[in-house]
């Protein structure tokens, strides 16, 4: 069964493993008609094989197996489908048999015979217990953020272009490439998306591509068996496994390997991968999100990206703009953050005086929304005053001039002054800063010198 179930839920992948074939259609068609999408099978034997190729979100497994025992599954289950909840079933119900299905990490327990009422009851209680799963991992992300929660209303056009587009690609499964500069927000459109897309209920996982090595990121993405490599001291499902039906943001992915890179573009094509350190095949439906703030094109030329890979990952493009051609929601953004920061530093303030905001907006903020956040967060410990004014500001920010516009009788040494601080201010090295402006770093460093930057 395909898409969404009977209730209008994302349907649950269901393992059922029970040697009597009457049990099995039975257990088949009662989860079927709760919208359910199941694989039965007869044996321990088969039973290994579907759970080394797919994820579940329930299994029911049957006490006694032929020769084997239900119970062996458990860790096998857990390892591979790691979210799963298990029901035990069984003609042979006892007080202790119960006690140990709980015990090695059963969801459920019921005797036989049983009826659909009780089917429909367990697959209930295991819906409404995911739900509150993923409200508490929200909840959590969030408070562990210690940041305002993101106002995504706008009154700038082109944000709310922006806005519009990831709604609407938001209910689609196609991957997405959110671009732009660092600290725009790249992070919380991809968690918008998610939230506002029929994967909601599922889980939202990220990776950062720069912050590990090669062979940590692989892992870290696809999974690793123990023994693998040098500090894999026991298995690991990967974020591939652990978001299965969920969304995965690949942040950052212009700094992806390009050892790697095949190994992504083939899931991406298949929805199959392998782990580090094993040969056996798995799948898993993951929506992809990637964010960068290079631009991917110029990486392709470079020889440093697959171009592939590249089409792949931008079937659906968003570009965030920078916070300097938003200024129309400066005044609300850093607004609802003094509010936030205030009560965190059980201050409250009145707002930002109309000096303050025009300094605001005056200011290029190299940095965008997290340079915002930062600044208002160090105004909310600092500032006595309950209204904030320029006194209160950073000096590069009261002091700042307003951006010259395209035919301003501007002297060119200001606008290269003003474009070098920007580059200088969201690149990620002097390096980085150098090939962006198109110079060495000894005529940049003389730059700098020259404009005491």
């Amino acid at each position: 069964m395909n898409g969404k179930g009977c209730s209008g839920q994302t349907p649950l992948n269901v393992l059922v493993v029970d040697d009597e074939a009457n049990i099995r259609k039975t257990i088949s068609l009662c989860l079927e008609i709760e919208g359910c999408r199941v694989r039965a099978v007869s044996n321990y034997d088969d039973a290994v094989a579907e759970i080394k190729l797919g994820v579940f979100d329930v299994a029911f497994l049957d006490l006694r197996l032929g020769t084997r025992n239900g119970f062996d599954l458990i860790p096998f289950l857990q390892f591979h489908s790691p979210r799963a909840k298990i029901v035990i079933i069984t003609a042979y119900a006892s007080i202790d048999s119960a006690i140990e299905a709980i015990r090695k990490g059963a969801t459920d327990y019921i005797p036989k015979p049983f009826t659909p009422a009780q089917i429909k009851m367990i697959v209930g209680k295991i819906r409404e217990f995911e739900g509150m799963q993923h409200q508490i991992a929200y909840l959590q992300s969030s408070l562990s953020e210690s940041v305002p929660e993101i106002d995504l209303s706008s009154r700038s056009p082109v944000m709310q272009k922006v806005i519009s587009i990831a709604k609407e690609a938001a209910a689609a499964s196609a991957n997405i490439l959110l671009k732009g500069e660092s600290g725009t927000g790249k992070t919380v459109l991809a968690r918008a998306i998610h939230d506002w897309s029929p994967r909601a209920s599922k889980p939202f996982l990220s990776v950062s591509c720069p912050s590990l090595s090669s062979e940590l990121l692989e892992s870290e993405l696809f999974g690793h068996a123990k023994g693998s490599f040098t500090g894999a001291l026991k298995d690991y499902p990967g974020r591939i496994s652990l978001g299965q039906e969920g969304t995965l943001l690949l942040d950052e992915i212009g700094d992806l390997p390009l050892s790697i890179q095949p190994k992504l573009l083939r899931f991406i094509q298949e929805k199959r991968y392998e782990r580090v350190g094993e040969t056996v095949t798995r799948n898993a439906d993951v929506r992809l999100i990637a964010a960068s703030h290079i631009d991917l094109g110029q990486a392709v030329s470079e020889g440093r990206f697959r171009e592939d890979l590249f089409y792949r990952l931008s079937v659906v493009e968003i570009e965030i703009p920078a916070l300097r051609e938003r200024i129309e929601d400066i005044e609300h953004l850093a607004g609802s953050m003094l509010l936030f920061f205030g009560r965190n530093n059980h201050r409250a303030f009145k707002g930002f005086s109309a000096e303050a905001l025009e300094s605001f907006r005056k200011y290029s903020w190299p940095g965008n929304l997290r340079e915002l956040r930062n600044t208002v967060e160090r105004i909310a410990i600092f500032c006595k005053a309950e209204m904030v004014g320029r006194e209160c500001l950073p000096d590069k920010i009261s002091e700042s001039e307003a951006l010259p516009r395209l035919g301003d009788a501007v002297d060119l040494n200001k606008i290269e002054e003003i474009h070098i601080r920007r580059i200088l201010a969201s690149a990620a090295s002097m390096q980085e800063a150098a090939d962006t402006l198109g110079i060495d770093t000894a005529t940049l460093w003389r730059k700098r010198k020259k404009y005491g930057i």
